[in-house]
């Protein structure tokens, strides 16, 4: 008998603790984010340039869309004893696609073209972005990074831990000539960079798993990116890679703060030396970059497996 009322005791008071707490969480502080990976097809005539500009929000809260008042973006070769000056190049003023949509595009109402002509640009180009809200101004630099050709894709039949994994054999050449850094877009937001220090100019292959995002006994179109990438941008996305898992793409808010190339120069007198007023923290999230892009897919059947 005294070890039900014990046990009827205990449970009474287990019951009675489930009371709701509510529990205030850090307000983190709003940044603004740019998703400015502009993707070059050197056989189309004009850059697809769009900049997508949000703003971070509290915890389990999505990105809003942000209001910004203007877009620029200048290019051109740098002068080889200047090399601020640009030379050869021009201005691309940017104006919102639809009021309230955060994407903006080269302005058509101009009475000059705002595209960017892709005969115009070459390897090495830099391109300047510019963006300006009611309160503060921001600004990135990045130069134009070529790419090379995905020699093929092919569906192999090796697994990994669980034994449900879809391997996608990749392969491409590097050219050799040069340091070159790549990032590799697989589909379904997952992405990986590689350099090549230990295939320089040679053919690269190696395989990919793909775990839940295909379906048993079906047949999905798996489209893969190959981009040009300098030295800042892989670094960036392979700390975005790192933090989140590899499962979100690079515009999304990240588990922790990743910073960009995107600086605040409200204020400032001069861009290449940023650190002359108290803003260190004050920065924009995301990236700004011009790569060109070789891509292919591949239709692959991910059959049951024993």
């Amino acid at each position: 008998m005294i070890r039900y009322f014990l046990l009827l005791l205990t449970l009474t008071l287990f019951i009675s603790c489930e009371d709701v707490i509510d529990v205030d969480l850090p307000e983190n502080e709003t940044r603004l984010i740019v998703n400015g990976v502009i993707r070059v097809d050197e056989t189309q005539d004009y850059l697809p340039v769009e900049i997508r500009v949000s703003e971070s929000s509290s915890f389990f809260e999505n990105n809003t869309i942000a209001s910004i008042k203007s877009a620029i973006i200048y290019y051109g070769t740098p002068n080889p004893d200047a090399p601020e000056i640009l030379e050869g190049g021009g201005v691309s003023n940017l104006a919102e696609l639809e009021p309230g949509s955060g994407i903006w595009v080269p302005d058509p109402t101009f009475d000059s073209d705002q595209r960017i002509r892709v005969s115009s640009i070459n390897e090495g180009d830099v391109f300047q972005l510019t963006i300006e809200t009611n309160e503060e101004r921001y600004f990135a630099t990045t130069t134009y990074v070529k790419s090379v050709p995905i020699d093929s894709l092919v569906q192999g039949d090796e697994t990994l831990f669980s034994g449900d994994e879809t391997e996608v054999i990749v392969s491409f050449t590097d050219r050799g000539n040069s340091d070159d850094f790549y990032v590799l877009d697989l589909d379904f937001g997952e992405f990986l960079v590689t350099e090549d220090e230990f295939y320089q100019g040679q053919t690269f292959v190696f395989s990919y798993f793909y775990d839940n995002e295909l379906e048993l006994n079906t047949s999905s179109v798996v489209d893969i990116s190959l981009l040009g990438a300098d030295e800042a941008f892989y670094n960036y996305m392979n700390q975005i890679i790192v933090q989140s898992g590899g499962d979100q793409g690079p515009f999304q808010t990240p588990a922790a703060t990743v910073r960009g190339n995107i600086i605040n120069i409200t204020g400032i007198d001069n861009n290449e030396v940023f650190d002359n007023v108290e803003r260190t923290n004050n920065f924009a999230l995301g990236y700004f970059a011009i790569v060109e892009e070789y891509k292919d897919s591949i239709e692959i059947t991910n059959n049951e497996k024993n």
